[in-house]
């Protein structure tokens, strides 16, 4: 069988991977796109974009419900979930943002190849279709095959009865009881839009305390506070240990710091972290070194051990964000055609869309610290002090600061509150240009918006808050309070 050349393979069509597709295109590459479901991958079709879908909708529900009579709106009766209109809704979202992917592919002469791949050799690849099975070679590869959840012992995925988040996200209706395994951040994500939805929700975390390690302490507080809230159970230090099925649903047995629990549910959802997908598609076989967690090594231009071969996104390591996937895949393109390129960034951030979102860039200060960071000034700024976060009654939460006592450059942004996730690309920006907090201060910003508590917790780092009161700083003074007129 002869086989189809190309000068750039990219196998998954992620966001990592399309994006290195496209770019590749653009630099006058022969390249083609293998995928062995939707365009757009995990992050398009059952992760990300799904996900924030549902997220806005039991967002606005929750506001109709709660705010909307304190603003003076008066809806009468009740108001109805029609979970499967809502499922469709969600679908269309997906069904718009793939189709979106394809038309880009496309129209950037992409070849696009569905179907299952796997390496014949570290230069030819098989792919495996309802047509049948074809070869494809290629100078370079990129990978970018992303990853899947964790399964644990004894909690088997059904997608039924026991669901990841990509079961979850497919519901066509709101279970009664819900029982999360994993206070992660999709565990989180998931239990807060379908207790919103009316699920009664169960988080059990093993750790002491949620979102341990990955975000802000004082942010998941905050967090923490809202879902008790929101009517969600947390047990923390506990430990699902075995589940089963009874006439009243599942049982699932828990050890909550030594002693023995049972919770009863309709639904289990376990989210305990995800693993990238390195034991597919013949990558080992063909002599890719790979890490014991299952992490494909590569160098700083993600280059593995087999020097035409190159990876990106989940497969090369932590922190899994499909944002991190798309910049590789642009800066492998370029490698590809010669442009001096290395995985630099000072920072990669993050965003947590539970509710209040948190966004955090650059680090906490127990990094600082662990950096040799000793001197550091911290101060917040709350969004109860910002007007425009008072007219949208969402007043949770801060802005908060770490910078050096000496210099005053920025070393981390932590943002729990109302669109956190908006607010903190111009942090990502300030640490990357090593920013100092006047620049921050001293950068005029519209108002009223939210974004002025940017400038505003530079200002109190500063130790001169204008729409706060302050005691004067010393070194590792944090402050709160005060009202924005």
């Amino acid at each position: 069988m002869s086989s189809q050349n190309f000068e750039v393979i990219v196998v998954g069509s992620g966001p990592g991977g399309y994006v290195a597709a496209i770019r590749a295109a653009q630099l006058g590459f022969k390249t083609a796109i293998i995928e062995r479901e939707a365009l757009g991958g995990v992050c398009l079709n059952v992760g990300c974009i799904p996900s924030k879908a549902m997220i806005s909708a039991s967002h606005f529900l929750h506001r109709a419900q709660h705010d909307a009579p304190e603003m003076g709106f008066e809806i009468s009766g009740p108001i109805k979930v029609n979970m499967k209109k809502l499922l469709s809704w969600k679908d269309s979202v997906v069904a718009k943002m793939s189709g979106g992917v394809g038309q880009l592919l496309k129209g950037n002469n992409v070849t696009i190849i569905k179907g299952e791949a796997r390496f014949k050799t570290d230069k030819e690849i098989t792919v495996t279709s309802k047509e049948g099975t074809k070869t494809f070679s290629a100078q370079k590869f990129i990978l970018a095959t992303g990853s899947r959840p964790v399964e644990i012992p004894g909690f088997t995925f059904d997608e039924k009865n026991i669901l990841s988040s990509t079961g979850a996200l497919a519901l066509d209706a709101v279970p009664k009881k819900l029982v999360v395994i994993g206070g992660g951040y999709i565990g989180l994500e998931i239990s807060s839009y379908l207790a919103k939805l009316g699920a009664e929700v169960t988080v059990v975390e093993f750790n002491s305390s949620l979102l341990a390690g990955v975000v802000d302490a004082e942010c998941s507080q905050v967090v923490s506070r809202r879902l008790k809230k929101n009517g969600i159970t947390v047990l923390l230090n506990a430990k699902a240990t075995q589940q089963k099925r009874t006439s009243n649903g599942i049982e699932v047995t828990i050890d909550v710091e030594g002693k023995v629990q049972t919770l009863t549910c309709d639904k289990l959802l376990v989210t305990v972290g995800r693993r990238p997908n390195s034991d597919q598609a013949n990558l080992k076989e063909i002599g890719l070194n790979i890490d014991e967690r299952g992490f494909i090594k590569t160098n700083s231009q993600r280059q593995t051990n087999i020097p035409h071969i190159y990876a990106i996104g989940d497969l090369v390591g932590q922190p899994m964000l499909a944002h991190k996937a798309s910049h590789e895949g642009v800066m492998v393109a370029e490698i590809l055609k010669g442009m001096n390129r290395v995985f630099d960034a000072k920072t990669i951030p993050a965003v947590v869309f539970t509710d209040p979102e948190i966004a955090s860039a650059g680090m906490t200060e127990e990094e600082a610290q662990a950096k040799g960071h000793k001197n550091l000034l911290i101060s917040k700024f709350p969004f109860g002090a910002n007007g425009r976060a008072v007219s949208m009654m969402e007043t949770e939460g801060f802005v908060k600061i770490i910078a050096t006592a000496d210099t005053h450059i920025v070393l981390g942004v932590h943002i729990v509150g109302p669109e956190a996730s908006n607010l903190i690309s111009e942090a990502a920006l300030a640490i990357e240009m090593a920013a100092r907090l006047e620049d921050l201060a001293l950068t005029i910003h519209p108002h009223p918006t939210l974004g002025e508590t940017m400038m505003e917790a530079a200002e109190a780092t500063l130790g001169h808050a204008i729409h706060i009161i302050q005691k004067p700083l010393t070194k590792n003074t944090k402050s709160t309070g005060g009202v924005h007129p």
